[in-house]
């Protein structure tokens, strides 16, 4: 529920962003709009990819993903890597969940990496609501 929430402002966000602010950042060395987008959708490939063994869907490449700062491109991959995230998290079992795998040097259970890939996103959708304010954008929920 957490992770549909936030994917689901993160997308309404992404469509609010106007086009030209893709490429905006709030100062120099932060991370502009476009890289957070694309950020988040790699993360939500790169952490069931990597810590969980899943196999990444046909034409999804990782390297330079987060270069993009297209628009619709943004938008596309956050939708996709959520439809993924999605397939990936209905298929798992209970037992699937409570299987050890590795994060960041530990040993954790699977369910942990997908509560840091949540986490994550929230730490990005916090910076993304900060950023749409500066450039007068209100996020859709709030209207």
């Amino acid at each position: 529920m957490h992770f549909e929430s936030s994917m689901g402002k993160f997308i309404a966000l992404a469509r609010a962003m106007p086009a030209d602010r893709y490429t905006w950042s709030p100062g120099e060395g932060v991370m502009e709009v476009g890289h957070v987008f694309m950020h988040v959708a790699r993360y939500n490939y790169m952490y069931p990819s990597a810590n969980m063994g899943e196999a990444l869907p046909a034409g999804v490449e990782l390297e330079g993903m987060e270069e993009v700062r297209e628009k619709e491109r943004a938008v596309r991959a956050l939708e996709e890597s959520r439809a993924w995230v999605r397939q990936v998290v209905s298929g798992m079992t209970a037992a699937d969940l409570a299987a050890t795998t590795r994060l960041y040097g530990r040993d954790v259970g699977e369910w942990a990496v997908l509560v840091q890939l949540v986490a994550h996103m929230n730490e990005h959708l916090g910076q993304s609501i900060a950023y749409a304010r500066m450039n007068g954008i209100v996020p859709p929920w709030s209207r």
